[in-house]
């Protein structure tokens, strides 16, 4: 033990309920200065901070970042020695669950007792995907979601026995949309879904839902990154309303913020109703600004691999 471990997500989202802050959920995927410079960031100011990873990006397999839970987690929690950070806390993001079969949700334990075992001390769990467009009730379109929540939240408290973790949980899939733009979460799904989340003994800390943001960049039609100004603040508010009016401690982990002006994070985001802000792909948006000016070639070899063989297929507004 060197007195500089992650602590729950619990101790840290607990005391930040109806408090004028969010705190910052950065995702740097593990680039080396990139996540140092942060934990560093973060003892400096005395700030707290979680460094989190996502199943698609760190998995038993190693993701598409390499990196298996373990590896990463040993690596981040290496910096955070170096650097004497103490008020931090390790985040399994995106633990998704994308079908409810039974392969998908043993899989998805493994992962888990792969990650509790690494070290991290909170956990998302994203059945979002598993949404039956046909419900006739809200309970009925929050099933699929609701099955796969529940059983993936009991097996993580009964692996975590008595120690202390932090639970997101999410209604909605971030970023989805339909014909007439995206599908945004409604405050009845949101106070539905946690009703029976809390009425299977279920407690999650924090509700990630589809509130109008994407994740990573978005471009337009001639391949420009442009700002993303597309979260619902009165939506977001309203879910945070009703939570509160059912007497919930449960707060909203806002995803998908790169892009989205500072400004209007500083002065519109709700701050205390949101308490987590997801930023990812920011920081790896820095690597190549620094990328394009110090190291030009490698740069350029990177960009004309990239449009070789994924060309067409980034995001673009609607």
């Amino acid at each position: 033990m060197t007195g500089h471990e992650p602590i729950s997500g619990k101790k840290l989202f607990k005391p930040l309920i109806d408090r004028d802050c969010i705190v910052m959920a950065a995702n740097t995927r593990y680039i080396p200065g990139v996540a140092k410079g942060i934990l560093q960031a973060a003892k400096d100011t005395n700030s707290p901070i979680l460094s989190e990873i996502a199943r698609s990006e760190s998995d038993l397999k190693g993701g598409y970042t390499g990196y298996t839970p373990a590896e990463f987690a040993e690596k981040i929690m290496d910096i955070a020695n170096e650097v004497g950070l103490n008020k931090w806390v390790l985040h399994a993001d995106h633990i998704s669950v994308k079908k409810g079969d039974r392969e998908t949700i043993e899989g998805t334990k493994e992962l888990v007792k792969s990650q509790i075992k690494a070290g991290f001390t909170s956990f998302a769990i994203d059945a979002s995907h598993i949404f039956n467009f046909e419900g006739e009730t809200v309970r009925e379109e929050l099933e699929g979601n609701l099955d796969a929540t529940i059983e993936i939240g009991r097996f993580i408290s009964k692996e975590m026995g008595s120690e202390s973790y932090g639970l997101e949980v999410e209604v909605g899939e971030v970023g989805r949309k339909d014909e007439e733009g995206f599908i945004l979460t409604s405050p009845e799904q949101a106070s539905t879904f946690i009703s029976e989340l809390n009425n299977a003994g279920v407690e999650p800390d924090l509700l990630a839902t589809a509130n109008g943001s994407t994740h990573g960049n978005i471009y337009d039609e001639r391949g420009v990154k442009i700002e993303q100004v597309s979260i619902d603040i009165e939506r977001t508010k309203n879910i945070a309303k009703a939570l509160r009016e059912m007497g919930s401690h449960v707060r909203i982990a806002q995803h998908g913020i790169t892009g989205t002006p500072l400004h209007l994070i500083a002065t519109q985001f709700p701050r205390g109703d949101v308490i987590k802000g997801n930023v990812g792909t920011f920081w790896q948006n820095i690597v190549w600004d620094i990328l394009k000016v110090y190291e030009i070639d490698l740069y350029e070899k990177i960009e004309k691999w990239v449009l070789e063989k994924y060309a067409g297929k980034g995001k673009r507004v609607p």
